[in-house]
């Protein structure tokens, strides 16, 4: 169960998991903080000056020695440690305590070798995307090996049983818990049914040995990264098995890829939050028609709101490159762009406006909007100042007259500060939980 709630009193040990060398230093810096961040980069390195001079195991330490040692945010430190999990290079184990502080227990694991992450399914293109093509080139052959050709000599390299002879001795002991290098797998959800995968496609065509364990992630890590549903999937997996029955990884790779880079006019995908932070969300409990309009934009990811908006089949591309800016070019919140996109839905005539929407997105980052609230306050705020304007200069007839009658004025249902003291009516009650209940429906089929 995770916490709700963390503070700076909460108590942590570290405890290592592997054997750190001075190599995995260069394996962190040069292809793990290009995708989580130099604050992640940074957490990770000192929570390993935390353990003891065996590197073992920390003291029981409180998150005020991080947030002093690192001059940062708690948040910031939360969301570096979610970073960290991401990726596999922290696990983390949370008790709650009744009485006194939270206790947490940071596992650490060592990065992967720099052969298995530049051939990750998700990491390798993430790390291609965020760098480029040149300085990508440039991190494969630092860490390429250069090739002896060794056609013209012998090898003569001695065997064990060549130098050594076994004599009587003592009984063998099995030693247990030694150190030793370990990493941790990074865990995606279930997107790809494999009992209908595998059933569309005849039996005569595949091996026994074909799905076994290594394959089935392979794919489902394709199918995350590149956004591929079932059936797609379906037809890239029968195009890439080979004469003998078997997945051909390269080729079934190198399909997806192609696939992606098709759809999305020769782009890579990259790594966004996809939901409103955390430590950025209003707290619960209040029942009003405001909370739980705020709530929405929180608890959904941008996509699955502007998918929500329309009425049959899925955004355009158009529409979706344009969150895409405001998410990974922008930086803006997901919770944010829900507000972003609401609105300018509503008081556009459902027109996402490339102009518009950058004219406002850089508006909200000059003023730091960070939460829903904010941005629905700022939109109301902005709103009604257009309107006084438009009013005082006489240049909008039409608009003065929508004015005049608030009814037929378009604008969001929040620009009503009464509907912080409103409860919800049974039917808008209804309609919110229908669009997060719909997502989340979709999420699991």
């Amino acid at each position: 169960m995770a916490e709700k709630t963390i503070l700076p009193a909460d108590t942590y040990t570290v405890i290592n998991k592997t054997v750190l060398k001075d190599t995995d230093r260069k394996l962190i810096t040069m292809l793990y903080q290009p995708i989580i961040g130099y604050t992640a980069t940074s957490l990770y390195f000192t929570l390993i000056d935390d353990l003891d001079k065996r590197e073992l195991i920390s003291d029981d330490l409180t998150h005020h020695h991080l947030m002093s040692t690192m001059q940062l945010k708690l948040e910031d430190i939360v969301i570096a440690r979610k970073k960290l999990e991401a990726v596999g290079l922290l696990r983390t184990y949370f008790k709650k305590d009744k009485v006194s502080n939270n206790n947490y227990v940071y596992l650490l694991y060592s990065p992967m070798p720099a052969s298995e992450f530049l051939n990750h399914p998700v990491l390798n293109i993430v790390l291609y995307n965020n760098l480029g093509k040149k300085e990508y080139d440039k991190i494969v052959d630092f860490f390429k090996v250069p090739r002896i050709h060794l056609k013209d000599f012998e090898d003569i390299t001695c065997r064990f049983d060549q130098v050594f002879s076994p004599v009587s001795g003592n009984v063998f002991i099995e030693n247990e818990n030694i150190m030793k290098e370990a990493t941790s797998k990074i865990r995606i959800e279930a997107k790809i049914d494999f009992d209908l995968l595998i059933s569309s496609i005849p039996s005569n065509m595949v091996s026994p040995r074909c799905f076994n364990d290594d394959t089935k992630e392979l794919i489902n890590s394709l199918a995350y990264t590149y956004g591929i549903e079932d059936y797609t999937m379906q037809g890239l997996v029968r195009n890439s098995l080979n004469e003998k029955g078997l997945v051909d990884k390269v080729e079934l790779r190198k399909s997806c890829r192609n696939f992606y880079q098709f759809e999305n006019n020769g782009k890579l995908p990259t790594l966004i939050y996809s939901k409103q932070p955390e430590y950025l969300k209003t707290p619960e409990g209040d029942h009003s028609k405001w909370a739980k309009m705020v709530y929405t934009f929180e608890s959904v990811t941008p996509y699955d709101f502007l998918r929500s908006k329309y009425k049959t089949g899925e955004p355009s591309l158009r529409d979706l490159r344009l969150i895409e800016s405001l998410l990974v070019d922008q930086k803006m919140n997901p919770g944010v762009v829900n507000v972003l996109i609401a609105y300018v839905l509503k008081i556009n005539n459902q027109k996402l406006t490339k102009s518009y929407v950058d004219t406002i997105a850089g508006q909200w980052k000059r003023l730091n909007i960070e939460t829903v609230e904010e941005a629905m306050k700022i939109s109301e705020k902005e709103h009604k100042k257009l309107k006084r304007q438009l009013e005082s200069k006489n240049k909008a007839q039409s608009y003065k007259s929508k004015v005049a009658n608030p009814k037929e004025e378009t604008v969001p249902d929040w620009f009503d500060k009464e509907l912080k003291n409103e409860e919800m009516s049974e039917e808008e009650a209804s309609e919110l939980d229908q669009l997060l209940n719909s997502i989340s429906n979709e999420r699991k089929e």
